[in-house]
């Protein structure tokens, strides 16, 4: 039930949360190390670790935001709280253009200047390396069409992006069966997305020219690849989680005209997601494809 603030801010109740979130996190950062290298006594491998610490941090994040939806049903977020969650939602996606930043300095680093690191001077084994920083992608190395799978899945993107929309603004005018058909839609394109991905890198890693070209350190081209469209497709899949959330939410009737910042949130995140994919699907398989 709703109450009635008695100001415009809101101190939270004391929460288990973060402390749990923290523990389950290092939990699962060091058994990500142990399933990879091996830490403190336990061989590369051992991966139960890793799952435990997981586990842990799915159970925060979900009792977690469980609390910050109860706050909004008890009527805590109040416009001032409201700009405050609207400012961490706009920092956390300048923090995730920072992530992808990284990865696209890298790509770029290599496909606009690898010529010019193909001639420094050789230095022991570095004829390996300059050969295969002479081109890019490093010779020997066959890429994908980007007319094929990687434009049918710009498509699905943009696609949902308008679906997205239309849900937003209907709930924005009180149409209740619009929003919930064009949540509907969004979350199975977003699955869709991430099916076609997954068929896009099993056939990468069945194509071994992929990864077996000739020159010294042509996997460096693999690595760019798999980390970038990877984490964004990992973005996509939490995207169609978040929206998924929603559309329950809009279900049970928790979302208003004037009261669904929660929704507001999801959809910031999913044009996020489609900005990135813009910026790779252009660079990563055409431009320098």
């Amino acid at each position: 039930m709703a109450h009635a603030p008695h100001h415009d801010y809101h101190l939270v109740d004391p929460s288990p949360w973060p402390l749990i979130s923290s523990i389950a996190t290092t939990i699962m950062m060091v058994g990500a190390v142990a399933w990879m290298k091996g830490v403190f006594g336990m061989p590369e491998g051992t991966s139960w670790l890793f799952f435990a610490g997981l586990a842990g941090v799915l159970y925060a994040s979900f009792g977690w935001w469980a609390d910050v939806i109860k706050e909004s049903r008890r009527g805590d977020h109040t416009p001032v709280v409201s700009i405050g969650l609207r400012y961490g939602m706009t920092l956390f996606i300048a923090s995730e253009v920072m992530f992808f930043a990284a990865f696209f300095w890298m790509f770029f680093e290599m496909a606009v200047f690898n010529e010019a690191r193909a001639h420094i001077p050789e230095i022991g084994n570095w004829a390996d390396t300059a050969a295969a920083w002479s081109t890019w992608p490093p010779k020997g190395i066959n890429t994908l069409d980007p007319w094929q799978l990687p434009l049918l899945n710009t498509v699905i993107l943009l696609l949902s992006g308008t679906t997205v929309t239309w849900a937003h603004h209907a709930l924005q005018i009180g149409d209740r069966k619009g929003a919930r058909l064009g949540l509907i839609i969004t979350v199975a394109l977003g699955l869709f997305f991430t099916v076609v991905q997954v068929y896009e890198y099993y056939h990468i890693l069945h194509a071994q020219e992929f990864f077996n070209a000739d020159a010294g350190n042509s996997k460096l081209y693999g690595n760019i690849f798999f980390m970038a469209t990877g984490f964004h497709g990992f973005h996509v899949l939490m995207g169609t989680i978040f929206l998924a959330v929603c559309l329950g939410r809009l279900l049970a009737g928790q979302f208003t005209p004037q009261k669904h910042f929660g929704f507001e949130a999801a959809a910031w995140y999913w044009h996020f997601v489609d900005v990135v994919w813009l910026f790779l699907f252009a660079f990563v398989y055409v431009i320098f494809g």
